[in-house]
């Protein structure tokens, strides 16, 4: 897929989805899933007038975004993947925004490198919504608890939720769930919906969609 073809193509669906939700389509913020492609797939996207980019690993972040960064302003560079407590340093350095926040552990990580960095990026706590063991993110039933922990215990700026849907299910309810959890711990940033479903995503409220496949075609996955 010719990747700018791809971002026009996503960014129309996006519009559609907009106004048959009755949103603006401005209140939706498109992040490029880049994860296992390389700069000169990147730059093309970039050149296209994306300026968010999403990455699954901070080191595989660490190999291709300093550069791509020096050489454009105004980018954004969120973490989508799960993010071990070791990289909570690195990660709070390289990135405006981690999706994946979803145990003590790494709650009280990044609460140390906020309170040794300058950076803040925007924190969503990442909810398993279907419960699936071989999946990170918190349970439902613990996800008030937890939220309120970061708040009140880590002193963490809790920004809004993020989920991904079991593979087999129908997303919709998923997304149900997450958009009431936000609602009532007053949690405005809803990071919902990836290439087969960012539309019903936008229908319940989405305000992040994490889109990769549609704009750069199919990955090979690196081990």
């Amino acid at each position: 897929m010719n990747s700018p073809t791809g971002i026009v193509a996503v960014r129309q669906e996006i519009v559609r989805a907009c106004q048959d939700a009755g949103r603006d389509p401005a209140s939706v913020t498109l992040v490029a899933i880049s994860k296992t492609f390389g700069v000169e797939v990147i730059e093309p996207v970039i050149a296209a007038g994306e300026h968010v980019f999403g990455e699954n690993r901070v080191q595989e972040a660490k190999t291709k975004w300093p550069s791509l960064l020096a050489r454009h302003s105004g980018l954004e560079l969120h973490l989508v993947g799960s993010l071990q407590s070791n990289k909570a340093r690195e990660a709070v350095a390289l990135f405006d925004a981690i999706h994946s926040v979803d145990r003590a552990s790494l709650a009280e990580a990044l609460a140390k490198e906020f309170a040794r960095q300058p950076r803040r990026p925007q924190l969503f706590v990442e909810i398993n919504t279907g419960a699936e063991p071989q999946k990170s993110g918190v349970k439902p039933q613990d996800a008030d608890a937890f939220i309120g922990a970061c708040r009140n215990h880590y002193g963490l700026p809790v920004a809004g939720l993020m989920c991904i849907p079991p593979h087999d299910d129908a997303p919709a309810p998923h997304f149900a769930l997450t958009a009431e959890i936000a609602r009532r711990n007053g949690l405005k940033l809803l990071s919902m919906g990836m290439s087969a479903d960012f539309p019903v995503a936008i229908a319940f409220g989405a305000t992040h969609v994490r889109v990769g496949t549609a704009i750069f075609g199919s990955r090979t996955f690196s081990p």
